[in-house]
């Protein structure tokens, strides 16, 4: 299984009347679907001049189409440009100019954006399915994405995915822990422009289970949703985890069917908590937009690495290794190079630029980002550290962590925070938790923070300056 098109094609012969997606609100397709509507979809973008080696922007919320369109390409040996939905004329133009995109795959509703910069547009109302399409033989190297970062810390850059990222990602989670099958409902409430929405269409073609989308990730009603669809599985990251934890307890809480919740940068301090409220285990997963599925937790460690912070250990497919401090990658199925620009490998290593260490079992842990450590008075100090004590704070729930310049000490720890909560409650609740020199010296209190599609803080839209 090393491509798009045989994961679909397998997959309707397979499966054709079983439901492979779900979007909440809005339509219900089966495996059978899928398999016709992305031969449709190929054959209406053939018609409109698109073939291989094209790339085409896709602008579309989370709506059916969006995962069509994409295995469309796919299936014509071109490759689509997720766009954040929230992107305006200077963001959105870096992308398409960037990524040399053909023509736009959007609706109505961006028409106004995308008519100012004057890229070709193919209206999805006028993309309607057509018969007749023959299928060519894949390329598994071939891209499929141009996917672009998610920019925390400067301009996204596109990274170049192939077929054989993607399924070497899904494979990895069919064969391995959580080890999603045919009775698996998984569930996403990311937008589709971001990788995760993506690996969950793969991972759920393979394994024959059902695909739950909902139109946005929303802590109020997002269990509702998990209990509805009877969900079995899902992933989230950044500030997910806290934001599901500060809704108000339920009778409910237990009353579902989920058997593994896979979470990126799950708040040691809230571990407990969210599998002692929800009852059910939740696993730390670490992976790259560049590099994939690299390293989780899996069932057997599962219990004595709740609130440690461990990664866990690398998939199968993924070789790692710690060189300075920084934890770097290689194996198949990461990205082929970000487009336009130089190899960034060390002897074919991928340098992931965060901190890490290992403990005496080989297990991984996350230290920070490098670019996030702040030089204070000649002191190192991790902002990701900081962060995880201001977030164990009951009254925060959200905190980022930046280093400002400062003449006399070269630089002074600031913090951005979220909460009703006082400077100087929070300033003795770090100084109780943490080294002096480590207490943040600024503090910003805000109603939120400027956040990627991945749901962690954008720290380059961040004020930097002192007070």
């Amino acid at each position: 299984m090393t491509d798009l098109v045989t994961a679909v094609r397998r997959a309707g012969e397979l499966w054709p009347e079983r439901t492979a997606w779900t979007f909440d609100p809005g339509v219900r397709l089966t495996f059978g679907d899928v398999d016709r509507l992305t031969a449709g979809y190929a054959q209406a973008l053939r018609l409109k001049g698109i073939g291989a080696g094209d790339r085409v922007a896709v602008l579309l919320r989370n709506q059916p189409e969006f995962p069509l369109v994409w295995l469309a390409l796919a299936r014509l040996g071109a490759a689509m440009v997720p766009v954040n939905t929230r992107y305006r004329t200077v963001d959105a133009e870096h992308l398409l100019r960037d990524s040399a995109a053909v023509a736009v795959v959007t609706t109505e509703e961006f028409r106004p954006l995308v008519d100012s910069l004057a890229v070709p547009v193919l209206p999805l109302e006028e993309l309607v399915p057509v018969e007749g399409f023959e299928q060519q033989p894949v390329d598994p190297g071939a891209a499929v994405n141009i996917q672009y970062t998610s920019g925390t810390t400067g301009a996204p850059k596109g990274c170049v995915l192939s077929h054989r990222y993607w399924t070497t990602l899904a494979i990895s989670l069919v064969e391995e822990f959580p080890r999603l099958a045919a009775d698996d409902v998984m569930l996403t409430a990311q937008p589709f422009y971001y990788i995760d929405p993506q690996w969950n269409v793969v991972t759920a073609l393979l394994a024959g289970a059902e695909l739950v989308v909902l139109d946005g990730f929303h802590p109020s009603s997002f269990w509702d949703k998990v209990r509805e669809h009877d969900v079995t599985y899902f992933y989230c990251l950044g500030a997910m985890p806290t934001l599901l934890l500060r809704m108000p307890e339920s009778p409910l809480d237990r009353s579902h069917r989920v058997r593994a919740v896979q979470c990126s940068a799950i708040p040691p301090s809230l571990h407990s908590a969210l599998e002692t409220r929800w009852g059910v285990g939740w696993y730390e997963a670490f992976g790259m937009t560049e590099t994939g599925a690299d390293i989780r937790v899996g069932a057997e460690e599962h219990d004595e690495l709740v609130g440690t912070g461990c990664l866990g250990r690398p998939a199968a497919h993924r070789e790692m290794k710690i060189v300075d401090g920084e934890l770097l990658l290689r194996g198949p199925g990461m990205m082929d190079g970000y487009l336009g620009l130089p190899s960034v490998l060390r002897d074919g290593w991928f340098p992931t630029g965060d901190l890490a260490r290992l403990d005496e079992q080989g297990r991984v842990y996350h230290l920070g980002r490098i670019k996030d450590m702040i030089r204070r008075s000649g002191e190192n100090i991790a902002a990701h550290e900081v962060e995880e004590v201001l977030l164990s704070h009951p009254a925060v729930t959200l905190a980022a962590v930046v280093g400002v310049p400062d003449e006399i000490r070269g630089e002074e720890v600031k913090a951005f925070v979220v909460g009703a909560v006082s400077e100087e409650e929070l300033a003795e609740y770090c100084a109780e938790r943490l080294a002096s020199f480590k207490v943040p010296r600024y503090w910003e209190f805000r109603a939120d923070l400027p956040r990627t599609p991945s749901e962690r803080v954008a720290k380059q839209l961040l004020d930097r300056s002192a007070p």
